[in-house]
């Protein structure tokens, strides 16, 4: 099991987006929907014994650290780790603060996922000036300093900046990041939404999609697979012919813990009672399950998409046009992937490639479905 464990909602970033928006930003009436609790403190107060005997009973515990940023409480962080010297420990984080994390601790992630929307421009555009050059000297300094664990770019792709070629390829092709996953902003909610505008931004993407997947093709062709992981998730499934729950895991495999103990289905949905699945006093074996629901449960794309978020599946935030139009992004990835399977197989069958290749781990962090 994967746990989301939010150590603060304090950020030491004002970037164009953040899930706070959900909840704080827009007149959405999500409070005549959701039954809300905004009694958890803003940085963690858990108890780390009881913490450690709710997590000693499941043996493969993965700990996921988010905020807001997770590093702005860099000492819960550290006497977490502390007292789990054998733990799968990942991380998701802006990067501005990774040089102040010692090297020992920084040092004993598997995986951390960093805030970078492509290129420098980009970056310091969505997340302020000089952000970009920040973080990339600290992911040349750790490492420097010896982390030898995965870095994933995690972008985020708005109808101002639809050229998602572009600003993948960027990336993907820095040393010092081993992988790259994207998701939609889509930006738009019930009071203004333009069907016109996000129309354009969606044909766009698509064109740019088409164009990453070929890229994508080419660099099997010569012998290796690139961990873009909206890729890499869907064609592991259409090659082994299995189906997928929800992939970010949210619901099922992947939980979030609150700042004060409370379990819920994902750091987004931490101060939504209706999401609340169980506490530390809880059996980490039997915590309630959450599933999507209509549309995504009688789509015929289901089995390889597994329903794009939870949260918004549920709090239906956006008008039918848009959300058709976030939908269609999704099946053209998948029909486009479909397409070029047959020549991924005769890939592996010549030796270029193996299936092994699209393994990856689940529920960290990627959601996979953009």
């Amino acid at each position: 099991m994967h746990y989301h464990i939010i150590l603060t909602e304090r950020c030491n970033s004002q970037c164009k987006y953040c899930y706070e928006k959900s909840n704080q930003e827009f007149n959405n009436d999500l409070d005549k929907k959701f039954e809300f609790d905004f009694s958890a403190p803003t940085d963690s107060e858990v108890d780390i014994e009881i913490l450690k005997k709710f997590l000693s009973k499941d043996p493969k515990v993965v700990i996921v650290f988010y905020g807001g940023e997770p590093l702005v409480n860099q000492k819960k962080l550290v006497d977490i780790m502390d007292v789990f010297p054998n733990i799968e420990f990942c991380m998701q984080t802006n990067g501005k603060l990774l040089n102040e994390l010692p090297k020992e601790y920084m040092n004993k992630f598997s995986r951390i996922l960093v805030s970078l929307d492509g290129k420098k421009e980009r970056t310091d555009y969505n997340r302020g000036k000089g952000n970009y050059g920040l973080v990339m000297k600290n992911l040349k300094l750790i490492r420097k300093n010896g982390y030898k664990g995965e870095i994933v770019a995690r972008m985020t792709i708005s109808q101002e900046f639809p050229d998602i070629f572009e600003q993948v390829v960027h990336l993907i092709e820095i040393p010092e990041i081993d992988s790259v996953h994207w998701q939609i902003d889509a930006g738009f909610y019930k009071f203004d939404f333009k069907k016109e505008k996000f129309s354009e931004f969606v044909e766009e993407y698509n064109y740019g999609i088409s164009k990453l997947i070929e890229y994508w093709i080419e660099k099997m062709r010569k012998g290796g697979v690139l961990m873009l992981y909206p890729f890499i998730g869907i064609m592991q499934d259409i090659l082994k012919r299995t189906k997928t729950k929800l992939r970010c895991g949210a619901g099922h495999s992947g939980f979030a813990i609150t700042t004060n103990g409370t379990i819920t289905t994902c750091p987004i949905m931490n101060c939504i009672k209706d999401f609340y699945v169980g506490n530390l006093e809880s059996d980490p074996n039997n915590l309630k399950e959450i599933s999507v629901i209509e549309p995504c449960t009688s789509c015929d794309y289901l089995g390889l998409c597994g329903g794009r978020c939870l949260y918004s599946n549920h709090a239906k935030l956006w008008p039918k046009e848009g959300e058709d139009l976030i939908c269609k992004t999704v099946k053209f990835l998948i029909d486009s992937l479909k397409a070029r399977a047959e020549e991924v197989r005769g890939l592996i069958s010549q030796g270029k490639i193996k299936l092994e290749d699209f393994e990856y781990e689940k529920y960290f962090g990627p959601e996979i479905i953009p």
